[in-house]
């Protein structure tokens, strides 16, 4: 049977054009953590926001392609499933467990986009929660514990923990440091958003991953005991075969013994030596 006959060429072309998606989720993925170390130092807020929009489109370009992927791999699902009522390619063939382990495999590789993104959604929170504290301890002088850090990265309001310190200090001064931080605040809640939102469709892959493992593990396991069967079988059949020899054996013994037995016992009655 040829390439063409059991449906691999059509697949191979489907595995590729997926590891092409993939090698552009990396490549972006790697902008946004160049991207995110950048805004590490950046204070102007126009900067900042320029920043914000960037992450944002290649955040929603990741999404877009992982969205698109996830159909693929669906489709794939789909056609491994037809493919198995051609000739040869049925479940637990060669062909079928070639498909199988090829599109798990490929699987495992959105399955580590998902760690990836997670591991950037949590810099950046980490970056989050270290840009609250430096801020509230330039403004205010002394260190923020972690309810306040909560609130303000939760709310975003910080008018009722600086209001002492703008009446101290002056205004102006407080706000230009307030803006920084409600500038950062922002960017950060946003890019978190759109991350998490990416987490979920990679995390949609991931059962995808699980459910194939486990239907795989499954095939091999029915392969395993099919070929144990089979041995069985085989044993059994050597078996009943050598059984059935031994008995055709003493079955043709005991006739023999019987004809003996016969012939003795004429002999012993005609006593034809005596009409010698």
């Amino acid at each position: 049977m040829n390439a063409i006959d059991n449906g691999m060429d059509e697949f191979f072309e489907q595995i590729e054009e997926i590891e092409r998606d993939i090698e552009k989720v990396s490549k972006l993925l790697e902008i946004l953590k160049d991207a995110h170390e950048k805004s590490k130092f950046l204070v102007k807020a126009s900067a900042i926001k320029a920043l914000q929009q960037r992450m944002e489109k290649d955040v929603d370009e990741v999404k877009n392609i992982a969205l698109a992927a996830k159909s693929k791999l669906e489709d794939l699902d789909k056609d491994n499933l037809t493919n198995r009522s051609k000739p040869g390619c049925g479940k637990g063939s060669s062909i079928d467990r070639s498909r199988t382990t090829a599109t798990v495999t490929l699987k495992e590789k959105w399955k580590q986009k998902v760690f990836d993104f997670q591991k950037l959604r949590e810099d950046i929170q980490k970056e989050h929660r270290d840009v609250v504290a430096r801020t509230v301890f330039t403004v205010t002088g002394s260190h923020a514990d972690v309810e306040v850090i909560d609130q303000l990265i939760q709310t975003g309001n910080s008018g009722q923990i600086y209001q002492k310190v703008i009446q101290e200090q002056g205004r102006g001064q407080v706000m230009d440091t307030l803006a920084e931080i409600q500038n950062r605040y922002e960017t950060l809640t946003e890019i978190e958003k759109q991350l998490l939102e990416l987490q979920q469709i990679f995390l949609d892959m991931s059962v995808l991953v699980e459910v194939q493992g486990d239907m795989l593990d499954n095939i091999e396991s029915q392969v395993s005991s099919a070929v144990e069967d089979v041995k069985k079988g085989a044993d059994a059949l050597h078996q009943t075969r050598k059984m059935k020899h031994q008995t055709y054996k003493w079955m043709w013994m005991t006739i023999l013994v019987f004809i003996l037995v016969a012939i003795v016992t004429v002999i012993a009655v005609l006593k034809p030596w005596k009409h010698l």
